[in-house]
């Protein structure tokens, strides 16, 4: 799988804490999954008011779907992180949350990273959308 993925920084670009300007795959199947969110399996949100409590659902609800595709983090290419707040150091502990934990690979491809106003759930904090190639 591995050498279906090319991760490239190009010099001209600026460094990044981590994620890859660009992310190329080569011919394979691709999943798309839908924006994970801090929701338990009832639908009922974790965490309310926990920037922290919220990451750690999304990470677990974000594994579960992998394993469903039969994928692995490191088969991310692209992800999307939406986080509620105009807060810089929210966005970067929400960053670090992520990427320090048993997800964090999906975070070394080519990734956003956004502050919005709303999110799709009344206390809704957090959501990451992912676009995994999958293995053979």
């Amino acid at each position: 799988m591995a050498e279906r993925i090319t991760r490239i920084n190009p010099e001209p670009l600026h460094e990044t804490p981590g994620y890859h300007h660009i992310t190329v795959v080569e011919a394979g199947r691709t999943a798309y999954l839908a924006g994970q969110c801090p929701l338990d399996r009832n639908g009922d949100l974790v965490g309310a008011g926990s920037l922290e409590k919220q990451v750690d659902q999304v990470i677990a609800n974000a594994l579960a779907a992998l394993a469903a595709a039969r994928a692995q983090p490191s088969h991310v290419v692209r992800s999307v992180i939406y986080v509620r707040s105009d807060e810089r150091d929210d966005l970067g502990a929400v960053w670090r949350r992520l990427t320090e934990s048993a997800l964090g690979e999906a975070f070394t491809t080519a990734s956003t990273l956004l502050g919005v106003a709303q999110l799709g759930f009344s206390g809704q904090l957090v959501e990451v959308d992912l676009t995994v190639a999958l293995p053979d």
